[in-house]
Formats: C-alpha cells, structure tokens, sequence
C-alpha cells in the first residue's frame, strides 16, 4: 500500500493565529511506520518528503510519487533512509544492502526504484538533487560522532552524523541522529533557527506511555505540540525547533537547503525566548 500527502509552507506571522489542531495539521506528521505501507509527506519548506516503509507480508517498492511531477522518485532527487527496526534490506539499482539497526543508506539521484524487505522499518527522506553521488551504505562506525551537553543541564548526548562532508557526500541533504544519556532529556538546546535551511525531526525509542513536547515558533512567539513516539515534525526556516521528554529517547534530525554547513545556525540566547 503506498499513500502521500501535501504540506504547504506558511509565514510566522500566520502560525501565531493558529490554534493546537490547526498547529498539527500544518507541521506534525502521523501514522508513520505502519504495517506493509509507505507512507510519504511532500513539504514545502525546501521540497523535503519524509515517511516511512514498514515491509511486512511482501516487498515494498518506492517508484513514481505523483507530487514530485516525475516518473520516478530519484529522477531528481537524492535519498537517505535510516533503518529503527530489525534488520532489513533495500534493493536499488541491482543491487540488495542488507541495513542493520541504527544504519542509514544514502541513494543517489537517478537510481530508480527503491524495494524494501525483511524485517526493517524504514525511516525515509529526500531533497532536490543536481548531481549524484554514489549509493552507500553508512554503518554506525562510520558515522561521525559528537558529544555534547552535560547532566547538570539534563542534555547530556550524542550526535550521530550520516549525511555529512565529514562523512558521505550529498546535494543538500543532511542527516543523521541524537541519542541521550540516562536521565537527559532536552534537545537541541540553545534553541537556535537556521533561515538558509528547513528541518524534520522524527522521535523514536520513546516508550508509549511517555511523549515529547516539541518546541517551534519564532523565538519571542514560541508554540508546542505534544509528540509521540515514531512521529515527526517539520521545521521552517524561521521556526526554533527543540523539546524535551517525559522519558528517555531518540530524534532523527534532517536539513535540506542553501547549504550542508551543520554549524550554519544562529544561536538564540535564553533569555530573549518568550
């Protein structure tokens, strides 16, 4: 079974009218990682589609996705999929990549379709691509690694870079994944903007009963939602994006636009958030 759906951009000054459905509706992505589906979400902050491909009773193939006006997905577009389940396996090009827990396959553009099988269940993003680089896959040990935070301020963790100049090269995709120590707890602390790039988060290794909340807006007119495990959020270039959880967990982050610079932020000090 194969399903997308549109998101469309709007300003911050609009997002300040916005009550909590109308909040949800615009930037929270559900109903990810169901059963022998894949499931996609075309944004329009930087043309970035995220979802998921849970493969179940028979393979999944990702091919002709009418949003992007292509006859194939890759035709114009450069892919990362990052494996949260049990082992899986992808198959593109002729060739089969057997994608352990924890593990990101990079897709270049013009690769054609994309199948999924076994028992992976399959985090997927994708960007406008004007090159292609070569189909990878990038294991955990090749990943680089970032230790940041403290206990003291609850955000003790690790960044995982994949898709980075560091690491394998891209167009303008950028991904990668944060896990925290015990008893930590807030993300992407300072809270900072990127105005050259959008984001998407994807929470996972929550457990059910816990949740995130998620913080977006401008810096002196923030909102929330309140997240669950295996959901996402999309970010806006001129949203902060950070949260915290009532429980242990993971994010996969991705960026998509001007640039792959990972420090091309800017800082927001705590104390002009409101």
């Amino acid at each position: 079974m194969f399903q997308s759906k549109t998101r469309y951009a709007i300003d911050p000054a609009t997002v300040k009218t916005l009550n909590t459905q109308q909040l949800r509706d615009h930037f929270h992505v559900g109903g990810l990682f169901a059963q022998n589906e894949i499931s996609l979400t075309y944004s329009h902050y930087d043309r970035l589609i995220l979802g998921s491909a849970v493969p179940t009773d028979a393979p999944l193939i990702l091919d002709h996705v009418p949003e992007t006006g292509t006859s194939n997905i890759l035709d114009r577009r450069e892919m990362g999929i990052l494996n949260i389940g049990d082992t899986g396996l992808v198959r593109v090009e002729g060739n089969t990549y057997e994608v352990k827990q924890g593990e990101v396959l990079y897709i270049g553009m013009g690769a054609g379709a994309v199948e999924f099988s076994g028992l992976g269940r399959f985090y997927i993003l994708s960007a406008p691509a004007h090159k292609t680089h070569p189909t990878r896959l990038i294991k955990l040990t090749d990943a680089k690694r970032l230790e940041l935070g403290a206990p003291e301020t609850a955000n003790e963790r690790v960044i995982l870079q994949f898709l980075h100049p560091d690491v394998a090269p891209s167009c303008q995709l950028v991904m990668g994944y944060t896990q925290f120590s015990p008893g930590s707890v807030w993300n992407s602390m300072p809270a900072h903007t990127h105005d050259r790039r959008s984001e998407a988060y994807m929470y996972f290794d929550l457990a059910p009963e816990h949740r995130i909340f998620h913080f977006m807006g401008e810096p002196t007119e923030t909102r929330h939602m309140v997240i669950a495990n295996e959901e996402a959020v999309i970010s806006p270039p001129w949203s902060i994006h950070c949260g915290s959880g009532t429980g242990s967990y993971s994010f996969c982050w991705a960026m998509a636009g001007d640039n792959v610079d990972f420090t091309d932020v800017d800082v927001v000090a705590m104390e002009n958030l409101r």
